[in-house]
């Protein structure tokens, strides 16, 4: 049996990411894992799948424009999405061929009935090109209202659209040099640095970790010696870092809820060297009292992930209605992770999400009730600004 192209390939993941509510990160590592592809075509599926739902909106304004009745299979909506984005948004593909290849998956994927429309309806994008209604944000940036308005109330119209002009540019890969391996001579050198490359999964001088991310294990302020908690620690990231500002000396606990994300975080801290990492599993909301007290306890709580659309860009479409169980999540976690604290520590609470119902809330609940708790200083950091994922991190002092 022949393989399949890069199209069907984006057409069946594309399917499945929709009617499985999946995140489009696993989808599209699963296929690369499963299919032989080459470099080019990997490049090209991702592209298609990651583009087309970071155009949604803005692909069905379009495609609806011409259907007299837009109620259509998801099947056929599908071709037409990956179709109508090669036209408006990938220049160097022609517009007949992008035209001709929809018409050939309607074929393949045994739905005749639908090739005169797909050829019809695309052949009408291809001739009237782009069409963005006028002060319409929803259409424009493929980002719906709710999320719109929460980010406005929240951040301001400015900051509103410096997220959204962020959210569909290709995220830079940012990497932690591992100190514990590298000298970098110079003091002006950064240990966090941009990789123009595929990472390399074997090394022991780096890992990928977002810039955001690592300001906030530095907020943290590790010293070699101490205990540190980390309490949500997969895939390891934030556990690595700490380890090496700690020059790999003392102890990081590194728990997760998930048997097979505790893997990862061993064998990351074995790739890279880090000892002091004691990996294992462990339920956040649930304290136990056998670890121990800690200097410094780190909570990276399970979010919305609205700082990370960039990366997943099927988060925007979401209901923000998801917010209210994790907000009791979040502060039960926090709550717990306080727990383990000595006095003086040092506690950071953190999410990768943009909305301040599971940030700044958070924080003025646990105060309230976390009488020997003090704020210290809380942050959010926007896309716009630092060019990274959007983040928030408070760091609280136990009296």
């Amino acid at each position: 049996m022949a393989n399949k192209t890069a199209r069907e390939l984006a057409f069946e993941t594309l399917l499945k990411i929709e009617k499985e509510d999946s995140y489009s990160n696993l989808a599209i590592s699963g296929v690369l894992k499963d299919e032989t592809l080459e470099s080019a075509d990997k490049a090209f599926f991702t592209h298609l799948v990651y583009g087309v739902i970071e155009r949604l909106l803005t692909l069905d304004y379009n495609i609806n424009l011409y259907l007299k009745n837009p109620k259509i299979k998801p099947n056929v909506r599908t071709i037409l999405r990956l179709s109508a984005y090669q036209v408006l948004f990938m220049e160097n593909i022609p517009d007949a061929a992008a035209i001709n290849e929809g018409v050939n998956l309607t074929k393949k994927y045994k739905l005749d009935y639908a090739t005169g429309l797909t050829n019809a309806v695309l052949r009408k994008i291809s001739q009237n090109g782009l069409i963005i209604p006028e002060d319409n944000d929803e259409i424009k940036y493929s980002c719906p209202k709710e999320l719109i308005d929460m980010w406005t109330k929240d951040y301001g119209e400015e900051n509103t659209k410096g997220i959204l002009s962020h959210i569909n540019k290709v995220p830079k890969t940012y990497i932690r040099i591992n100190t514990t391996k590298v000298d970098l001579n110079n003091p002006t050198n950064t240990p966090t640095q941009v990789l123009t490359t595929i990472p390399d999964p074997n090394t022991d001088k780096y890992h990928v970790q977002d810039k955001s991310s690592q300001l906030c294990c530095e907020a943290l302020d590790p010293q070699p010696g101490e205990r540190i908690l980390d309490v949500c620690a997969a895939p390891g990231g934030k556990s690595f870092t700490i380890a090496q500002l700690m020059d790999n000396k003392g102890e990081v606990v590194a728990r997760d809820i998930h048997e097979h994300r505790v893997k990862l975080i061993k064998d990351g801290a074995a790739r890279l060297g880090l000892s002091i990492i004691n990996a294992g599993v462990g339920d956040a909301e649930v304290f136990d009292e056998s670890l121990g007290i800690f200097d410094r306890v780190i909570a990276d709580v399970p979010c919305a992930g609205f700082g990370i659309i960039g990366r997943k860009p099927e988060i925007r479409y979401k209901s923000i209605s998801n917010i209210d169980y994790l907000n009791r999540l979040q502060y039960n976690i926090l709550t717990v992770s306080s727990r383990y604290l000595a006095s003086k520590g040092t506690l950071v609470y953190s999410t990768c999400s943009l909305n301040k119902r599971e940030n700044e809330e958070v924080v003025k609940k646990f105060l309230e009730k976390c009488k020997d708790f003090e704020l210290i200083t809380q942050k959010t950091i926007f896309p716009h600004t630092l060019d990274c994922d959007g983040f928030f991190y408070a760091v609280f002092k136990r009296h």
